[in-house]
């Protein structure tokens, strides 16, 4: 009978892929606890418990509380950049719409996930103990608004869309994003049974935001009282 013992190399291999399944199995008991209960209400030993581990293994993986926010927070904007890479590659290579489409998509799939990591930036943005972490998620940001910029202004210079700053495209589809991820929480409008339809009509107006012909400069139309016009009676 051929019984191959494990080699040290395989242990440990096997031993990291332990550990990177229970740091998951972490996350995500975190994150579903604070999506139903709230962000304060929930403990790390309430993570520990919703988890099946131990609150000492816990603190193997995530020193705070902080910790676990923050990496639910970098997993998610991986998340965006990686959907967003594949949608600029696509748009570079002819499907103009392909990368708000992408943006679009990977925050209005899950409203409540994208609103609750909004409010987790905004408790965690002066934390110390999480800020090489928070370092990390803005350099995604700004890797990301490199990206958006170079391919934006090849879109423009093909004639594709307005001729403005490039940040005026992809800011604008933040805010359409923005606005449509409150618009899930509204007491005034959230009672409606079709959000997901919704959700996907605002995605492909979103998809055609800043095309060429929607936007006239003020600044660059002739005013109908010009001298052309003017002095004849």
């Amino acid at each position: 009978m051929n019984s191959k013992t494990p080699s040290a190399a395989d242990r440990i291999r096997e031993k990291k892929k332990l550990f990177l399944n229970r740091e998951q199995k972490i996350i995500d008991a975190a994150l579903a606890l604070f999506l139903s209960d709230g962000i304060d209400r929930v403990t790390v030993s309430s993570i520990a418990v919703k988890a099946g581990i131990g609150k000492g293994t816990v603190y193997k993986h995530f020193l705070t509380k902080n910790e676990i926010l923050v990496r639910i927070m970098l997993d998610y904007e991986e998340s965006i950049t990686r959907t967003l890479a594949a949608g600029i590659a696509k748009a570079e290579a002819g499907e103009s719409g392909a990368a708000a489409k992408a943006y679009f998509d990977s925050r209005l799939q899950r409203p409540e996930l994208d609103r609750l990591v909004q409010h987790l930036e905004v408790r965690l943005i002066d934390s110390e103990d999480v800020a090489p972490q928070l370092e990390q998620l803005h350099l995604m940001r700004r890797s990301n608004e490199d990206s958006l910029n170079s391919m934006i202004t090849r879109l423009i210079d093909r004639g594709v869309l307005e001729d403005v700053p490039p940040h005026y495209h992809y800011l604008a589809c933040w805010a359409l994003a923005q606005g449509a991820v409150e618009l899930c929480f509204s007491r005034s409008w959230n009672y409606r049974l079709d959000s997901e339809e919704l959700m996907k009509f605002i995605t492909g107006v979103g998809v055609t935001i800043g095309n060429r012909g929607q936007y006239r400069d003020p600044s660059k139309v002739k005013s109908s009282g010009s001298k052309s016009d003017s002095g004849k009676s």
